[in-house]
């Protein structure tokens, strides 16, 4: 059996997969996974994820220029969520919300409303044209 069979695959063929800055422990995404993402990660050292909203793969950074570099993959104990240990490319600190933030994970509740904590590093709009 390959190690792409120890996953366990979603009804849709996904997994679900976390990335983690490797220098500061920082979750700074989550995305989705298919089989071929994932082998494609394993081959490049380089984040390939699978777009549900384009119904394609995704190469993190293929429009930003905000790649992530691989450089360990784990799989939890159900096996079926994968952290990854990057390094986020582009940009110091790293970018990887496409709302220009260091991570996706910004807003913190308080008061029973979501507030974003974090500051947005460069804009949007300069990013994607």
């Amino acid at each position: 059996m390959s190690w792409l069979d120890q996953v366990q695959w979603d009804a849709q063929g996904l997994v679900p997969v976390i990335a983690q800055e490797q220098s500061s422990g920082d979750v700074v995404m989550f995305a989705w996974m298919n089989r071929e993402a994932l082998q494609k990660t394993a081959e490049l050292g380089r984040a390939v994820y699978f777009s549900r909203s384009r119904n394609r793969l995704w190469f993190k950074g293929e429009e930003s220029g905000h790649e992530q570099t691989v450089h360990e993959m784990r799989i939890d104990c159900d096996n079926d969520v994968i952290l990854l240990k990057i390094t986020q490319q582009g940009h110091v600190p790293g970018i990887a919300c496409h709302t220009g933030r260091h991570s996706c994970f910004y807003s913190v509740l308080k008061d029973g409303q979501w507030a974003a904590i974090d500051p947005v590093l460069k804009d949007p709009a300069s990013i994607y044209k």
